[in-house]
C-alpha cells in the first residue's frame, strides 16, 4: 500500500482546507485509515479515523465539530475537511492505513502504512 497526502498550505485563522490521501497498490487489504498530525516540538497525535468499508468515524476532541473525515472508495481516497482552522492546528498532517481487523483508530502503532505528510500552517 502506498499513500500520497496532499492539500496542505497556508491559511488564515477561521479558514478551511481539505486534505486528500490517495491509496494505491493492494488497497483491498486496508481495514481503516486515519489522520495524524505533528506540531513543531510536539509528539504526533491522532486527529480522525474512518473505516474503509463501513464509514464509521472517530475524531479527537480538539477537532470535533470542525473537521470531517470522509472516503471515496471508487477513488481509494480519504479526505479531511478542516473548517474553522485555528493557529493551534498548525502541523504536518499524515495519513495512515491499517490492515488489522480490530479497529483502534487513535493508536499509531496499529497503522502499517504512512503517507509522506502535508504541512498545514494557520496564521492568526
Amino acid at each position: 500500500v502506498q499513500l500520497q497526502a496532499s492539500g496542505g498550505g497556508l491559511v488564515q485563522a477561521g479558514g478551511s482546507l481539505r486534505l486528500s490521501c490517495a491509496a494505491s497498490i493492494r488497497t483491498f487489504i486496508i481495514k481503516y485509515m486515519g489522520w495524524f498530525r505533528q506540531a513543531p516540538g510536539k509528539e504526533r497525535e491522532f486527529v480522525a479515523g474512518i473505516s474503509w468499508s463501513g464509514g464509521s468515524t472517530v475524531y479527537a476532541d480538539s477537532v470535533k465539530g470542525r473537521f470531517t473525515i470522509s472516503r471515496d472508495n471508487a477513488k481509494n481516497t480519504v479526505y479531511l475537511q478542516m473548517n474553522s482552522l485555528k493557529p493551534e492546528d498548525t502541523a504536518v498532517y499524515y495519513c495512515a492505513a491499517s490492515i488489522t481487523y480490530y479497529i483502534d483508530y487513535a493508536t499509531e502503532e496499529k497503522y502499517h502504512y504512512w503517507g509522506q505528510g502535508t504541512e498545514v500552517t494557520v496564521s492568526s
